[in-house]
Protein backbone atom coordinates (compact mmCIF):
# COMPACT_ATOMS: atom_id res chain seq x y z
CA UNK A 1 0.00 0.00 0.00
CA UNK A 2 2.88 2.44 0.84
CA UNK A 3 4.62 1.62 -2.54
CA UNK A 4 1.14 3.07 -4.17
CA UNK A 5 0.80 5.90 -2.08
CA UNK A 6 4.52 7.02 -2.90
CA UNK A 7 4.20 6.40 -6.64
CA UNK A 8 1.64 8.36 -6.50
CA UNK A 9 2.85 11.24 -4.49
CA UNK A 10 5.40 11.19 -7.14
CA UNK A 11 3.54 10.96 -9.97
CA UNK A 12 1.70 14.04 -8.67
CA UNK A 13 4.46 15.97 -8.04
CA UNK A 14 5.62 14.97 -12.00
CA UNK A 15 2.43 16.35 -13.16
CA UNK A 16 2.55 19.76 -10.79
CA UNK A 17 6.38 20.57 -12.45
CA UNK A 18 5.20 19.84 -15.49
CA UNK A 19 1.74 22.28 -15.22
CA UNK A 20 3.92 24.48 -13.57
CA UNK A 21 6.70 24.54 -16.00
CA UNK A 22 4.45 25.26 -18.69
CA UNK A 23 2.50 28.07 -16.81
CA UNK A 24 6.26 29.49 -17.09
CA UNK A 25 7.04 29.06 -20.22
CA UNK A 26 3.39 30.68 -21.27
CA UNK A 27 3.98 33.75 -19.12
CA UNK A 28 7.58 34.12 -20.73
CA UNK A 29 5.94 33.57 -24.16
CA UNK A 30 3.43 36.41 -23.48
CA UNK A 31 6.32 38.46 -22.60
CA UNK A 32 8.23 38.06 -25.43
CA UNK A 33 4.82 38.98 -27.46
CA UNK A 34 4.72 42.10 -25.60
CA UNK A 35 7.98 43.25 -26.47
CA UNK A 36 7.55 42.07 -29.82
CA UNK A 37 4.16 44.53 -30.18
CA UNK A 38 6.00 47.37 -28.25
CA UNK A 39 9.00 47.11 -30.65
CA UNK A 40 7.09 47.24 -33.87
CA UNK A 41 5.02 50.58 -32.78
CA UNK A 42 8.21 51.79 -32.01
CA UNK A 43 9.72 51.00 -35.13
CA UNK A 44 6.48 52.68 -36.86
CA UNK A 45 7.32 56.22 -34.56
CA UNK A 46 10.59 55.60 -35.94
CA UNK A 47 9.52 55.66 -39.42
CA UNK A 48 6.73 58.06 -39.19
CA UNK A 49 9.46 60.74 -37.61
CA UNK A 50 12.05 61.68 -40.85
CA UNK A 51 8.54 61.81 -43.21
CA UNK A 52 7.50 64.91 -40.35
CA UNK A 53 10.58 66.06 -40.74
CA UNK A 54 11.13 66.23 -43.96
CA UNK A 55 7.72 67.88 -43.98
CA UNK A 56 8.78 70.72 -41.62
CA UNK A 57 11.80 71.35 -42.99
CA UNK A 58 10.45 72.32 -46.31
CA UNK A 59 8.23 75.03 -43.82
CA UNK A 60 11.28 75.59 -41.54
CA UNK A 61 14.44 75.04 -42.92
CA UNK A 62 16.24 77.43 -40.64
CA UNK A 63 15.71 74.76 -37.45
CA UNK A 64 18.42 72.80 -38.66
CA UNK A 65 19.72 71.84 -35.01
CA UNK A 66 16.14 70.78 -33.37
CA UNK A 67 16.40 68.35 -37.10
CA UNK A 68 19.54 66.89 -36.44
CA UNK A 69 19.21 66.76 -32.56
CA UNK A 70 15.62 64.23 -33.93
CA UNK A 71 17.89 61.84 -35.99
CA UNK A 72 20.63 61.64 -33.86
CA UNK A 73 17.74 61.09 -31.11
CA UNK A 74 16.24 58.22 -33.97
CA UNK A 75 19.56 56.81 -34.38
CA UNK A 76 20.17 56.41 -30.43
CA UNK A 77 16.53 54.57 -30.09
CA UNK A 78 17.08 52.52 -33.00
CA UNK A 79 20.59 51.41 -31.84
CA UNK A 80 18.78 50.59 -27.83
CA UNK A 81 18.35 47.05 -29.02
CA UNK A 82 15.94 44.69 -26.32
CA UNK A 83 17.19 46.08 -23.17
CA UNK A 84 13.57 47.73 -22.05
CA UNK A 85 15.18 50.36 -19.69
CA UNK A 86 17.86 51.63 -22.46
CA UNK A 87 14.87 51.48 -24.81
CA UNK A 88 12.56 53.17 -22.45
CA UNK A 89 14.95 56.19 -22.16
CA UNK A 90 16.18 56.17 -25.83
CA UNK A 91 12.54 56.41 -27.05
CA UNK A 92 11.66 59.15 -24.42
CA UNK A 93 14.00 61.41 -25.29
CA UNK A 94 12.83 60.78 -29.18
CA UNK A 95 9.08 61.39 -28.02
CA UNK A 96 10.07 64.59 -26.63
CA UNK A 97 12.27 65.36 -29.78
CA UNK A 98 9.00 64.59 -31.71
CA UNK A 99 6.92 66.71 -29.19
CA UNK A 100 9.23 69.79 -30.04
CA UNK A 101 8.80 69.13 -33.77
CA UNK A 102 4.79 68.93 -33.51
CA UNK A 103 4.90 72.22 -30.83
CA UNK A 104 6.90 73.75 -34.10
CA UNK A 105 4.16 73.68 -36.23
CA UNK A 106 2.47 76.10 -34.10
CA UNK A 107 5.12 78.92 -35.13
CA UNK A 108 4.15 78.15 -39.06
CA UNK A 109 0.53 78.67 -40.08
CA UNK A 110 0.74 77.11 -42.99
CA UNK A 111 2.55 73.93 -41.84
CA UNK A 112 -0.36 73.68 -39.73
CA UNK A 113 -3.11 73.76 -42.65
CA UNK A 114 -0.52 71.02 -44.77
CA UNK A 115 -2.35 67.70 -45.61
CA UNK A 116 0.44 65.83 -45.15
CA UNK A 117 1.59 67.19 -42.17
CA UNK A 118 -1.76 66.68 -40.35
CA UNK A 119 -1.83 63.23 -41.24
CA UNK A 120 1.53 62.24 -40.48
CA UNK A 121 0.74 64.45 -36.86
CA UNK A 122 -1.93 61.63 -36.56
CA UNK A 123 -0.87 58.69 -37.17
CA UNK A 124 1.72 59.88 -34.62
CA UNK A 125 -0.46 60.32 -32.36
CA UNK A 126 -2.18 56.74 -33.06
CA UNK A 127 1.29 55.27 -32.86
CA UNK A 128 2.29 57.17 -29.37
CA UNK A 129 -1.75 55.50 -28.17
CA UNK A 130 -0.32 51.88 -29.77
CA UNK A 131 2.82 52.17 -27.77
CA UNK A 132 1.21 53.19 -24.77
CA UNK A 133 -1.14 50.03 -25.07
CA UNK A 134 1.62 47.81 -25.76
CA UNK A 135 3.72 48.82 -23.01
CA UNK A 136 0.67 48.15 -20.63
CA UNK A 137 0.37 44.68 -22.34
CA UNK A 138 4.05 44.00 -21.55
CA UNK A 139 3.96 44.84 -18.23
CA UNK A 140 1.27 43.08 -17.14
CA UNK A 141 2.93 40.02 -18.86
CA UNK A 142 6.09 40.86 -16.92
CA UNK A 143 4.31 41.57 -13.86
CA UNK A 144 2.39 38.11 -14.24
CA UNK A 145 6.15 36.58 -15.17
CA UNK A 146 8.21 37.81 -12.31
CA UNK A 147 5.24 37.34 -10.13
CA UNK A 148 5.33 33.41 -10.90
CA UNK A 149 9.42 33.30 -11.14
CA UNK A 150 9.63 35.02 -7.09
CA UNK A 151 6.35 32.67 -5.67
CA UNK A 152 6.60 29.47 -4.09
CA UNK A 153 6.70 26.83 -5.50
CA UNK A 154 7.41 28.18 -9.08
CA UNK A 155 9.90 29.76 -8.04
CA UNK A 156 12.19 26.18 -7.07
CA UNK A 157 10.69 25.33 -10.79
CA UNK A 158 11.68 28.51 -12.42
CA UNK A 159 15.14 28.63 -10.60
CA UNK A 160 15.84 24.70 -11.22
CA UNK A 161 14.98 25.48 -15.41
CA UNK A 162 16.69 29.09 -15.88
CA UNK A 163 13.58 31.46 -16.18
CA UNK A 164 14.67 34.83 -15.24
CA UNK A 165 12.91 38.09 -13.97
CA UNK A 166 12.18 40.51 -16.73
CA UNK A 167 12.58 44.44 -16.32
CA UNK A 168 9.55 47.06 -16.76
CA UNK A 169 9.23 49.12 -20.13
CA UNK A 170 8.40 52.76 -18.10
CA UNK A 171 9.02 55.88 -18.90
CA UNK A 172 10.59 58.79 -16.81
CA UNK A 173 8.82 61.08 -15.19
CA UNK A 174 10.17 63.92 -17.16
CA UNK A 175 9.16 61.93 -20.40
CA UNK A 176 5.60 62.62 -19.38
CA UNK A 177 5.76 65.97 -19.50
CA UNK A 178 4.12 68.29 -22.48
CA UNK A 179 7.32 69.42 -24.20
CA UNK A 180 7.35 73.17 -25.27
CA UNK A 181 9.34 75.25 -27.17
CA UNK A 182 11.24 78.25 -26.24
CA UNK A 183 13.82 79.80 -28.62
CA UNK A 184 16.77 77.97 -26.42
CA UNK A 185 14.96 75.17 -27.10
CA UNK A 186 15.35 75.64 -31.29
Amino acid sequence: MTLYLILALIAALIIFIIAAYNRLVKARQMSHNGWADIDVQLKRRADLIPALVNTVQGYAGHEKTLFADIAERRSRALAAGDNPGARANAEGALGKGAGKLIALAEDYPDLKANTNFLELQNELSETENKIEYARRFYNGAVRELNTMIESFPLNLIAGGFGFARREYFEINDSDRAVPVVGADDV
